[in-house]
């Protein structure tokens, strides 16, 4: 591999910027690192260059560690948004700039200036002044003065910013082919997912200082794994559905469609589905629809832009014989969902549709994200105690960077200790409690009412900076895992998994103890996209995971179990008392995680088990 990073942090006032970023760019690779604003995509790049210190990780170029070595040392690279051309120095001067330092001859710096002049179309320009030249021509002169050296790794930091875009349009395909003829290994970051599409072999998407997936263009538009990069890469429309043995229901009926990704089947349960606009059909009956039916809806906005038409249809859930769908929203309350649909030229003339027209709504293909968070439901004793619920800063914020609801739920039986009373019906999502006395009580009965994952929030806990994972037994470490990744792809915390062993444990133990964390760390790694560090300890469960959470405040706790006895028997300490920090609770019964390896191995999924295996010394390097 040509660049190779593992667990690269960067701190500004004790918050990550870069969080445990762990990549492998391979040599001649052209790699794209998206994402917005803040996200610490420019900050990773200056600390790959060498313009950043490190607080933690490794950073490899060409198999050499050069985390303390000089930028200068590291042989790369280095374009600016800015260009950062020498103003007093021609065109000439500035591209051979970096050979005069390193002391070449003058005959063959000219020659290497006329090279790169030619590569870049700027021939016969060496003598002009950086004022003299257009926006896109000295940002062509940057990228030759960055290649004079013959470096093996070129980075470029948003280049393209200042430019309009049919000069950035060119500018991308001289850059395109400038770096195919040179074979180096180059990385953008931008916040264009135009640009990105059009220059990658392969995309990084990073948010909140986490890289949360990397992949070609093509399967990261059409198969993504994380809300944030379904609906940062082009529009995505995000409903909620059951997942069910017959398929994916919106409403009471299954959806005869195409579904990317193969979801669990051996509990019904709540997902989260990707509709893409131009995956969406529209016409003026069900019984005209050549794809499968989900909706009739209402045309509230039609847009042209030329190639395409875009428009907004409201879904009409009183007149959709599937009940009602769930739309994806951060209000409590429930609303009909918005969907967004692009139409070509053809399907306009074939269908033209006008303002506040009945349609039918059919969908030719669903992405199904492979989250277990898919919404989030307030419980507690009274509807006084919900709606403080509701308004916790953290829960809201929470729902908002997921882009999904918060429903309510009133149920008499939280706040009776001794009634065995069920539930009027399964509980959706994740069940939110308050932390009171008896919270023990009210896990245990959730959790025997339907609930997977239930977050206990004390009133005034903030979002954390650091989330400790733990699981009672292996039988749930996968299902602990995928909460956990899914949970800190919106957080921005430091993740640790803490391994803990009886404090009477021999010698002996303490390898097996220490391939445990190898274990975790490349299974979060490999089929989760988790980075984290890990920790060993020793000690009763329940009270050293206490003991830690109680340390250092904004902290968060996920705990996995397969026995709802665990609560009481190993984790009685967490319990006991109103804590003041938050936690998510994760169960899955032994029988039921059976019944999805079953499942798994009849499919053949049985072999992305062995990824951890595989994975466990690379995952060793800098832990």
């Amino acid at each position: 591999m040509s660049i190779v990073l593992d667990q690269v942090t960067k701190r500004y006032q004790g918050a990550p910027v870069v969080n445990d970023v762990s990549l492998e760019v391979a040599e001649g690779e052209f790699f794209v690192l998206l994402g917005p604003s803040g996200s610490g995509k420019s900050t990773l790049l200056r600390a790959i260059a060498g313009l950043t210190s490190v607080d933690h990780g490794r950073i490899h170029l060409h198999g050499q560690d050069v985390t303390h070595l000089s930028a200068r040392q590291r042989g790369v690279g280095f374009v600016f948004q800015n260009y950062a051309l020498f103003k007093h120095m021609t065109v000439g001067e500035n591209i051979e700039f970096a050979l005069r330092v390193r002391r070449m001859k003058a005959a063959e710096r000219v020659k290497r200036r006329k090279e790169l002049l030619r590569l870049v179309a700027l021939e016969g320009m060496d003598d002009r002044l950086p004022t003299q030249l257009s926006g896109g021509q000295q940002q062509r002169v940057a990228v030759a003065r960055a290649l004079a050296h013959k470096p093996q790794v070129l980075l470029l930091d948003e280049p393209f910013g200042a430019l309009d875009a049919k000069i950035r349009e060119e500018l991308r395909r001289t850059i395109r082919q400038v770096q195919r003829e040179l074979k180096i290994t180059t990385v953008l970051v931008t916040h264009d997912q135009e640009e990105a599409f059009a220059l990658a072999d392969r995309i990084g998407v990073m948010n909140l200082g986490r890289l949360l997936e990397t992949g070609k263009p093509e399967e990261l538009y059409a198969s993504p794994a994380t809300r944030f990069v379904a609906t940062f890469l082009g529009a995505a429309n995000l409903l909620l559905a059951r997942q069910t043995a017959q398929g994916i229901c919106f409403g009471r009926m299954p959806v005869r469609t195409q579904v990317s990704e193969r979801a669990e089947t051996t509990r019904e349960h709540e997902v989260v589905a990707v509709l893409r606009p131009e995956e969406i059909e529209l016409a003026p009956t069900r019984d005209a629809l050549r794809t499968s039916f989900i909706a009739n809806g209402v045309v509230e906005e039609v847009v042209f832009t030329g190639a395409l038409e875009r428009l907004r249809v409201r879904i009409d859930n009183d007149s959709a014989e599937e009940a009602r769908l769930a739309a994806v929203s951060s209000d409590s309350q429930p609303a009909n969902a918005v969907l967004e649909v692009t139409r070509t030229q053809h399907e306009q003339r074939a269908f033209p549709v006008t303002l506040q027209q009945t349609v039918a709504i059919g969908v030719r293909r669903i992405h199904v994200l492979p989250t277990p968070l898919s919404s989030y439901t307030a419980c507690g004793p009274t509807s006084e105690a919900v709606q403080r619920l509701v308004r916790h800063p953290f829960l809201t914020e929470l729902a908002a960077r997921m882009k999904t609801r918060i429903a309510v739920r009133t149920e008499a039986a939280l706040g009776q200790l001794d009634t065995d009373k069920p539930a009027s019906e399964p509980i959706t999502g994740v069940a939110v409690i308050s932390s009171s006395g008896n919270v023990a009580r009210q896990v245990e009965w959730l959790l025997r009412n339907g609930a997977g994952e239930i977050m206990v929030l004390p009133a005034h806990v903030a979002a954390p900076r650091r989330v400790l994972i733990h699981w009672a037994d292996d039988v749930v470490r996968r299902s602990t895992l995928a909460v956990a990744a899914s949970l800190l792809r919106h957080v921005p915390a430091e993740a640790v998994y803490l391994g803990i062993l009886p404090s009477h444990s021999d010698e002996s133990q303490k390898p097996i103890g220490v391939r445990s964390l190898l274990d975790a760390r490349s299974e979060a790694q490999a089929v989760h996209g988790l980075e984290m560090r890990t920790e060993l300890h020793f000690g009763a469960a329940g009270e050293e995971l206490h003991r830690q959470l109680s340390e250092a405040p904004d902290q968060m706790l996920i705990l996995g179990i397969s026995n709802m006895q665990q609560i009481h028997e190993e984790f009685g300490a967490l319990f006991a008392a109103p804590a003041s920090y938050s936690m998510m609770v994760v169960y899955r019964s032994a029988k039921e995680i059976d019944q999805a390896a079953r499942a798994d191995h009849a499919r053949g999924d049985h072999v992305r088990d062995e990824a951890p295996v595989k994975a466990r010394e690379r995952a060793a390097i800098g832990r």
